[in-house]
């Protein structure tokens, strides 16, 4: 996929609402082989996903050995939205705590109070982190209204065909 074809789809109204979310779906293949799935918190910068974890996550193994990975952001209402992205994960190991670590558990509902111990907490806990770089290399995005499934497309594009024969 082209960068500009890249760049086109992220910009896309309902593609920068679903960037602005809290968590992702991300799929990679584990140390023993196995596909894995786990939601994580990220935040956008405009061209990169960033995800943060701790330097002793077991994902991080699985992805010095294949940093290929699959995104998913979506919705959880009808019809569903649903941004698919892939691309290669880069790890980027931190002392103390990534700024985007604080930005991307800025939304969840605490009071200031909360804010101020979970903070605290988070920095008494980890002396550093390892941040996930992502670049899209591949993007779809699927609304149901003006994209779907290329399997359903497909179905679409026969039944114009059996209609107009």
């Amino acid at each position: 996929m082209e960068q500009h074809e890249i760049t086109e789809i992220l910009n896309r109204p309902i593609s920068r609402e679903l960037l602005a979310r809290d968590l992702l779906r991300l799929a990679y293949v584990a140390k023993d082989g196995t596909p894995r799935n786990v939601p994580i918190a990220f935040t956008w910068n405009g061209s990169q996903i960033v995800l943060c974890t701790t330097k002793n996550a077991p994902k991080l193994h699985a992805l010095r050995q294949n940093p290929q990975v699959a995104l998913t952001v979506d919705t959880e209402v009808h019809p569903p939205k649903i941004l698919l992205l892939r691309g290669r994960a880069e790890l980027d190991v931190v002392d103390g705590i990534p700024e985007e670590y604080l930005q991307m558990n800025g939304s969840y509902e605490m009071t200031p109070e909360q804010r101020v111990e979970w903070e605290a907490e988070v920095r008494s806990l980890y002396d550093g982190m390892v941040r996930i770089v992502i670049t899209p290399t591949w993007v779809k995005l699927i609304d149901f209204d003006t994209t779907l499934p290329s399997a359903v497309e497909e179905l679409v594009r026969q039944r114009a065909e059996r209609q107009q024969a």
